[in-house]
């Protein structure tokens, strides 16, 4: 299992030009092979963060989703200001 998780950082005016240009890629994702969450979503605490959190059976199922990804054009994004995004290796899974 692996999670993608992190942080986007975007000109707080930008934010929701950025997460409308990019809404379709969470459709995809969800639909990809593989993929068992996928989300980009606008911190309720600063204006200017997005928060990413993506859930992948392996790694493969990502690489083919992000291959696929980047032959799709996400229109004119506005630019990142930085961006903090971790890939986690899961080796267990309990419920809570």
């Amino acid at each position: 299992m692996i999670i993608i998780a992190g942080q986007l950082h975007v000109a707080p005016g930008d934010r929701k030009r950025y997460l409308a240009a990019t809404a379709d890629v969470a459709r995809l994702a969800r639909e990809a092979a593989g993929c068992h969450d996928f989300v980009q979503a606008a911190d309720p605490l600063d204006a200017g963060r997005i928060n990413i959190y993506e859930r992948w059976e392996s790694d493969e199922d990502l690489a083919r989703f992000r291959g696929e990804e980047g032959e799709r054009s996400d229109g004119d994004l506005p630019p990142l200001q930085g961006a903090d995004v971790r890939k986690y290796r899961i080796s267990g899974v309990e419920d809570a």
